[in-house]
């Protein structure tokens, strides 16, 4: 009986939680380590343009761009280590109506005990806008991203991509599950294949190389 009342009053109070969650004015959103979508609200969803359901599984990184690359790769390592303190990622994205906008994601990690994996709660601000004319440029991969690339396509298994490139393997990992998602590509033979597309490694050239117009 004792059981069945907590039970009743764990799902009574989530379910206030959420509730309150979804009347949040400013952006919020949970993610899992990695920064993959869990849980967004309406907030949130209206700057992507889209409902919280159809953010659920998204890169947060995917959908408001980091300013700066070497933000995300520090966080990310920090992560792993666990290590709970707050983060904070200059960003910027397209809102529905076509303007650019600036601002801050800022991420906590949240779990029940210290020895789980954390969630993290993210929160967006935004600092300013400005109206763009014309198509948007190009996305861009960032330096390690494309080295990691050309060593896949030298055939380099993860744990030497990540002694040529100074990452550990879940740092590498992690590049090539935020390019996965990026470009919708189902395995590492489609990654490069993609990376070739996109101009990202030079064509006819061996061992694979970074593009002239990628940053080095």
């Amino acid at each position: 009986m004792l059981v069945d009342l907590a039970r009743q009053e764990a799902v009574i109070w989530r379910n206030r939680a959420l509730l309150l969650f979804d009347r949040v004015a400013m952006p919020v959103a949970v993610c899992d380590v990695y920064g993959a979508v869990l849980l967004a609200n309406p907030a949130m969803a209206a700057e992507c343009g889209t409902t919280p359901g159809q953010l659920r599984g998204r890169d947060v990184l995917e959908l408001f761009s980091p300013r700066e690359a070497t933000q995300v790769e520090r966080i990310a390592e920090a992560l792993r280590l666990r290590h709970r303190s707050r983060y904070q990622v200059s960003v910027r994205w397209r809102a529905p109506g076509g303007a650019e906008r600036y601002g801050e994601l800022t991420a906590d990690p949240v779990s029940d005990t210290v020895e789980e994996t954390p969630a993290l709660l993210v929160m967006l601000r935004m600092d300013g806008e400005h109206e763009t004319r014309g198509t948007p440029p190009a996305e861009r991969v960032t330096p390690a991203e494309a080295r990691i690339l050309a060593l896949l396509a030298a055939g380099a298994t993860t744990a030497r991509a990540a002694r040529e490139t100074g990452l550990t393997t879940d740092g590498v990992t992690y590049h090539l599950r935020r390019l996965s998602s990026r470009w919708h590509a189902a395995n590492r033979t489609e990654l490069v294949a993609r990376a070739y597309t996109l101009g990202v490694l030079a064509p006819g050239v061996w061992p694979p190389e970074v593009s002239a117009a990628e940053p080095e």
